[in-house]
């Protein structure tokens, strides 16, 4: 009885967790949302902008989506990262929550997420795979303490709930 408890309470909270966030993030005003992902992101990849490995994205647009949330942007580099509203990117790189943090935790392979068609790339395919391999070159380690915490505390709660299914 406990174990099916458990089960329902799980898939309501996969179906529910994403609903509330996309009506959370369209009250926030787009600028605010450019302005925060552009200061995280400058903080997740110091070390790689400091070491010049995202020269590939000098002149390019990736845009990220986010679709169970509804979370759509652009990322480039000029001499630090860049993020601009969603308009016309070079590639474009597709997943949902779930799937995006198992991979920044390194419990889920963005190929077998590929493969799975959870993470889709289109457009500059040469391009959408280096920014792939630029995200499994990130170690949980080097990001903020609150940030790797989070995303660790995440991961064991979705593979818990997605074990449950």
């Amino acid at each position: 009885m406990a174990q099916a408890f458990t089960q329902q309470l799980s898939a309501h909270l996969l179906h529910f967790a994403p609903q509330v966030s996309r009506r959370s993030l369209n009250l926030m005003p787009e600028a605010l949302k450019i302005i925060v992902i552009n200061k995280l992101l400058n903080l997740v990849l110091a070390e790689q902008l400091k070491a010049d490995e995202l020269h590939f994205l000098k002149q390019k647009w990736v845009g990220i989506c986010v679709d169970d949330i509804g979370l759509r942007f652009e990322v480039g580099v000029e001499q630090q990262l860049r993020v601009r509203a969603f308009t016309q990117p070079d590639v474009t790189l597709s997943a949902n929550v779930p799937e995006l943090i198992l991979v920044a935790a390194g419990k889920e392979d963005p190929d077998t997420l590929f493969f799975q068609r959870k993470l889709r790339i289109e457009g500059d395919t040469e391009l959408g795979l280096e920014v792939k391999n630029l995200l499994l070159s990130i170690e949980l380690d080097s990001l903020p303490k609150p940030a790797r915490i989070g995303i660790e505390q995440l991961a064991k709660v979705l593979q818990t709930l997605t074990a449950s299914e």
